[in-house]
């Protein structure tokens, strides 16, 4: 088979099923090899930044990879902002970009590009197919890069005349690499700080978001006192009526810093110190007091879900989650002012259960 069908097969052994795309010349191979292969779910887009956005979306709500095929140097250029986005969020995504073929690439033409160049700023892995009968092995390899925790845009560059050239069968299943557990020394530090009688804080990203993550993080807060804070710029978080949720970090640094006053210690579980998203004349730009110091319990790589149930069983709390609390359906409101408040109130009356909202208000 060819280059094409071979990098096609590959993907879907490995898990990626679904590909977000604006293909152009050098990647036409891909789009015939689609009519041969079954099972790849091919979504073409009309913008290059609709194809990352899309990607990079898919990732945070499945926890699975999905792949974008893109058309050379300047179609990477072109998606580059919603990458910058998923990498910031951690988000699998295996980013497959055509390349003149390789007698070609001597010539400069019009698209010449350094795509390796224009990746490497948003992506964890680059690499370029260096023999069509690669392919395969670099897929593979492409996939376990994305997968690995605590997931990152890989990039596979792939010259158009390895995809209509001999290369071979797909290559084998990639394992995936799953997040290390943390150390346990930080648990039982952890452990010694929550019962040190002084405020401390739990500052929750990653994984440790979900809700069957933090519910040993709710327990710590009722029965330990500790804050537990969420990451604002986290890839996904879910909340809603009845869910036990930590506070949202606010987004300016007035609020932000009011939120996280008095804490003596904040522990990181899959985040980083907290800081503002820009910085002000004559402020800070950590937002934790000065006088808080800052401990790490689980790294981006690492199991925050994991690490959260092992310091509440340290702490002699249960980490099951508590029972729900009651959340009844909120009421239109009576009024009709359109306030901030009112149309909260108006998206919760409406919003139907497992909704997905996309937070760009601010």
């Amino acid at each position: 088979m060819n280059g094409a069908e071979c990098l096609l097969r590959t993907l879907l052994a490995n898990g990626v099923d679904t590909c977000f795309m604006n293909p152009g010349t050098s990647e036409m191979q891909f789009v015939s090899a689609l009519d041969r292969v079954a099972g790849m779910r091919a979504v073409l887009a009309l913008f290059e930044g609709v194809c990352s956005g899309a990607a990079d979306g898919y990732a945070r709500m499945t926890g699975r990879p999905a792949a974008t095929l893109l058309h050379l140097g300047p179609g990477l250029a072109n998606a580059v902002a919603n990458f910058h986005n998923a990498r910031k969020a951690r988000s699998p995504i295996v980013s497959v970009v055509g390349q003149h073929s390789t007698p070609h690439l001597c010539l400069d033409a019009p698209l010449s590009a350094d795509i390796e160049a224009v990746a490497r700023p948003i992506s964890s892995y680059v690499r370029t197919v260096g023999r069509a009968e690669d392919t395969g092995r670099e897929a593979a390899a492409a996939v376990q890069a994305a997968c690995a925790a605590p997931g990152q845009v890989a990039t596979l560059i792939v010259p158009a005349d390895f995809s209509w050239s001999e290369a071979g069968e797909p290559a084998p299943v990639a394992p995936r690499r799953p997040a290390a557990c943390p150390e346990a020394s930080r648990i039982r530090a952890g452990a010694a700080l929550v019962g040190s009688g002084e405020p401390v804080g739990l500052l929750l990203g990653g994984g440790a978001l979900r809700a069957s993550a933090y519910a040993p993080a709710a327990r710590l807060a009722a029965e330990a006192g500790v804050r537990v804070f969420a990451d604002r710029y986290a890839g996904r978080f879910e909340q809603g009526g009845g869910r036990v949720a930590p506070l949202r970090l606010p987004y300016f640094p007035e609020p932000a810093e009011a939120a996280l006053a008095g804490l003596k210690h904040l522990i990181l579980v899959e985040s980083e110190a907290p800081v503002s998203f820009f910085g002000y004349p004559g402020r800070r730009g950590e937002l934790a007091p000065e006088d808080c110091a800052i401990h790490r319990l689980a790294s981006a790589a690492e199991d925050g879900a994991a690490a959260l149930h092992a310091l509440a069983l340290e702490c002699g709390v249960l980490p099951s989650a508590p029972p729900p609390a009651p959340a009844p359906k909120p009421e239109w409101p009576a009024d009709g002012a359109l306030t901030p408040g009112a149309i909260g109130t108006i998206l919760a009356y409406l919003l139907p259960e497992g909704a997905i909202v996309s937070e760009e208000a601010i």
